[in-house]
């Protein structure tokens, strides 16, 4: 009994975990970027845009996608080239 309550657990935890990872990776990296340009924990990011966003009634969302898109169009426009030849 005791260890179909661990399996049901543990299937449970790779779901959210699958469910996180899918959320973080399609969510254009904006938290991660800037705590790496803050030096700060990404988490601490996003609890930061969440609470704001819940205080000032999605505001804080506006700004989130707005720093998604501006990073996004930087990506496109500097590249990093490795060599001479990729000109």
């Amino acid at each position: 009994m005791l260890i179909l309550r661990n399996r049901k657990r543990n299937t449970e935890e790779t779901m959210i975990h699958r469910i996180r990872t899918y959320f973080e990776m399609q969510g254009f990296e904006v938290c991660s970027r800037m705590g790496d340009r803050l030096h700060m924990r990404a988490s601490s990011i996003r609890l930061f845009f969440i609470y704001s966003s819940f205080i000032a009634l999605g505001s804080p969302l506006i700004i989130y996608m707005s720093l998604a898109f501006l990073l996004k169009l930087k990506d496109y426009v500097y590249t990093r080239r490795t060599s001479v030849f990729d000109l």
